[in-house]
């Protein structure tokens, strides 16, 4: 039964290696290569590049002034029958052609370019908070390809030793010097390291196919592979220095830093959105009756009452969201320092244990 099953698991492995040798093999791609390719074809980055041209737009929009008003109309026009007359205090027919002209204060338009600007501004910060995830899912999925082809490769050895030791013991039974229960349990043993095997080819498949899904292949396979060695650091910066390159390079702190400057430009526009504005009109007028007719001018100014709307309501959200974004920001602030805390340390340990392994056992093991 255990031999059954072992040759199985050979069979299975044979046709495996065969099928893939059949087709041929991409070239192996760097972590450069990889990260290069994942920035031009990931399609969450793809998409979150067209919020720029999205902010883009708006920017146009706060640009734009507010249009004059045309308005014509006619009055007293005799249509139904009035039949004006000398006789008649009706009438005369009236054309007028009015426009209006609206005048912002306060700077709105200025303050309305200046919040369109501070959201562009954000818009790039989130393509390159997007693009630093990306670029970090490349470099952990690409490590994770590596990690799984060296346990791969050390499962197959392991796998190789047991197989020598099942076969040696096999003929060790036959000459009478073996007992059938110690050959079982060798049997046993390989039977495990074949399964060991085929689970580190299926996290090797994974994590092939989840490099490329970073990468933004839509058509993945199982073809591929990479190259380069395990990235080994001679010398980190102490965890401060590295805390205070996150503080001032990351995109997503940045972007916090910037939401509050936003809110401070959106409450300029909302204390400026509180000014009334102004409208002045031009009117001509054309008068017509019993054959006589006249032209003349009016001039029209007009103005909002601030009795009950002063957009109070929006100058207070505008204000709140100034603490907000700072709050925020200081939140984001501990939340980094406190990842850089635990990467530090895992790595140190990491190292520590490393270093120890090369320095000890190895050197026993040579």
């Amino acid at each position: 039964m255990i031999a059954a099953s072992l040759s199985f698991w050979s069979l299975l492995g044979l046709l495996s290696r065969a099928g893939a040798q059949s087709m041929p093999a991409p070239p192996a791609l760097t972590l450069e290569q990889a990260v290069q390719e994942a920035i031009a074809g990931n399609l969450d980055l793809a998409a979150e590049k067209l919020s720029i041209s999205v902010a883009e737009a708006r920017e146009i929009t706060a640009r734009l002034r507010p249009n004059p008003v045309l308005t014509v109309s006619g009055q007293t026009l005799d249509i139904l029958g009035a039949k004006y007359s000398p006789a008649t205090p009706l009438g005369p027919n009236q054309l007028n052609i009015h426009t209006d002209f609206p005048i912002e204060r306060g700077h709105k338009r200025d303050e309305r370019i200046n919040v369109a600007r501070q959201e562009k501004s954000l818009a790039e910060l989130g393509v390159r908070e997007v693009m630093r995830q990306v670029i970090a899912g490349v470099h952990s999925a690409f490590v994770d390809v590596q990690q799984s082809k060296e346990n791969l490769a050390l499962a197959s050895e392991n796998l190789k030793s047991l197989e020598s030791v099942v076969a040696i013991n096999e003929a060790r039974l036959r000459a009478g010097d073996l007992a059938q229960v110690e050959l079982d349990r060798s049997r046993v043993a390989a039977l495990q390291y074949q399964t060991a095997v085929q689970q580190a080819q299926l996290q090797l498949d994974q994590a092939k196919i989840q490099l490329q899904h970073v990468m933004g292949r839509r058509q993945k396979t199982l073809n591929f592979d990479v190259a380069g060695g395990l990235r080994r650091d001679a010398a980190i910066d102490t965890q401060e220095e590295i805390a205070r390159l996150a503080l001032t390079r990351r995109p997503d702190y940045l972007g916090d830093q910037l939401s509050q400057a936003r809110s401070r430009a959106d409450l300029r526009l909302q204390l400026a959105n509180g000014k009334v504005d102004y409208t002045i009109g031009t009117e001509f007028t054309r008068q017509s009756a019993w054959g006589i007719s006249g032209n003349s001018a009016g001039v029209y100014f007009s103005m909002p009452l601030r009795i009950f709307n002063k957009n109070q309501g929006e100058i207070a959200r505008a204000q709140r969201e100034i603490t907000l974004a700072g709050a925020r920001t200081t939140a984001l602030e501990s939340s980094i320092r406190t990842e850089v805390d635990k990467a530090y340390r895992q790595y140190m340990v990491a190292r520590q244990l490393l270093t120890a392994i090369e320095t000890g056992m190895l050197g026993k093991a040579r």
